[in-house]
């Protein structure tokens, strides 16, 4: 799988904040505030080779050993779920919430 480590702002499509590149650790790519993400990349993170451009809506959490907290994002438009790792700035009540959502 490819991986090209991008450290890139962005508006928020859903909500509109505007968002700032992680200082240290990880790269983001949500929204921190309401933890939609947009879905460019195709084969693997940070390749934006992705022609769908839909809205990817946050379904749920998960935790992996070597990653940690995972946000489990699904493509509003193709319906393509991908998990992505949490940052030390996301809505903790907003994360609370998935996790709740994803266990019933």
């Amino acid at each position: 799988m490819t991986f090209i480590a991008r450290q890139e702002p962005f508006i928020c499509e859903h909500c509109g904040a505007e968002v700032k590149p992680l200082l240290k650790g990880s790269y983001r790519n949500h929204c921190p505030q309401c933890l939609f993400s947009k879905h460019v990349d195709d084969r693997g993170p940070g390749d934006r080779e992705s022609t769908c451009g839909g809205l990817m809506e946050p379904v749920g959490v998960d935790h992996r050993s070597s990653k940690g907290w995972m946000i489990v994002h699904r493509c509003i438009t193709c319906g393509k779920t991908i998990a992505n790792k949490t940052a030390p700035d996301d809505d903790m009540a907003k994360l609370s919430g998935l996790q709740k959502d994803f266990l019933k």
